[in-house]
């Protein structure tokens, strides 16, 4: 299939990658230019713009930041909007605003185009191994059309309603991720200051009803105080703002999500931004007198 793909990010170069290596005819667009040199010698073709990448191509994937830049890159005066013919599927598989998601299929709609909205969970693990949890909402026709190609991305692919009904579900992924990584947070640095054996505790509770992805994945790294990068505290913050004002307009309490939103915030303010976003971890760390607490690794920018 010809696919453009928007936004080459910790997330996106991954999977960019693995839909070339699966034999797509793959163009790519990303803000900051030289992230596609790569995935351009593994064959990939590049695009001045989104709509460059849009033309011709029976599917377009973006994958950036937040709700303005896929609004930008969607709809703007460079946008695949312009380039996309009647009949094509835009999947934006980026974390926003449902109503955003909405409002973009509804103009992307009177062009002809379908659009899946298609967040996803698994980390930049995830994404190199092709094993994504993918959370999409629109028209099941459309989603058959392109399912061949979001399998190479994820191991599981779920729709769970209409269009803007995937951003909603990722809403309620990033609550449990917050309550998963606070709690982990904290049982881990009672490990700490108490003595035992840290290794050993870890593994113990990995193995009973605490186990978990995060735990598995990311309990080592807050056991050694250390943030390599798999999803951003800064984007994280972005998404439980996001959870939290669908939350607000169904009147539903998110009392948990919204104290570790103010956690991260004060994260973020001190420059860890960029860490991957288990660096809640230093908090708790913190508190409990296990850690000093070094500088901010210094990082890119997620999307280019």
């Amino acid at each position: 299939m010809k696919i453009g793909f928007v936004g080459l990010g910790t997330m996106g170069a991954p999977m960019a990658r693995r839909l070339i290596e699966a034999g797509h005819e793959l163009t790519v667009h990303n803000r900051t230019r030289e992230r596609e040199e790569s995935l351009a010698e593994a064959g990939a073709a590049r695009a001045a713009t989104p709509r460059e990448a849009a033309s011709g191509a029976e599917l377009v994937v973006t994958m950036v930041s937040d709700s303005s830049d896929v609004r930008e890159v969607v709809l703007g005066d460079d946008g695949a909007i312009h380039a996309l013919g009647e009949g094509a599927v835009l999947v934006d598989m980026s974390t926003i605003s449902p109503s955003v998601t909405r409002e973009i299929a509804a103009t992307l709609a009177a062009r002809g185009v379908t659009m899946l909205d298609a967040p996803c969970s698994g980390g930049s693990e995830g994404a190199e191994r092709g094993s994504l949890s993918i959370m999409i909402g629109g028209d099941p026709d459309a989603l058959q059309r392109v399912r061949s190609v979001l399998s190479v991305l994820g191991s599981t692919l779920t729709r769970v309603g209409d269009v803007g009904a995937g951003q909603l579900c990722k809403a309620v992924n990033q609550v449990v991720i917050a309550g998963t990584y606070a709690a982990i947070a904290e049982g881990l640095a009672l490990t700490l200051a108490s003595g035992i054996d840290p290794e050993a505790t870890l593994q113990a509770i990995s193995g009973g009803a605490a186990g978990s992805w995060g735990l598995t994945n990311r309990g080592p790294n807050m056991l050694r105080g250390r943030y390599p990068l798999g999803f951003r505290t800064r984007l994280h913050r972005k998404d439980l703002g996001i959870a939290l004002d669908a939350a607000r307009e169904h009147g539903v309490p998110l009392p948990l999500a919204a104290w570790i939103e103010q956690l991260e915030t004060g994260l973020i303010r001190r420059g860890f931004g960029d860490e991957d976003v288990s660096n809640i971890a230093r908090i708790a760390r913190e508190a409990a007198g296990v850690d000093p607490l070094p500088g901010p690794a210094q990082a890119g920018d997620d999307e280019g």
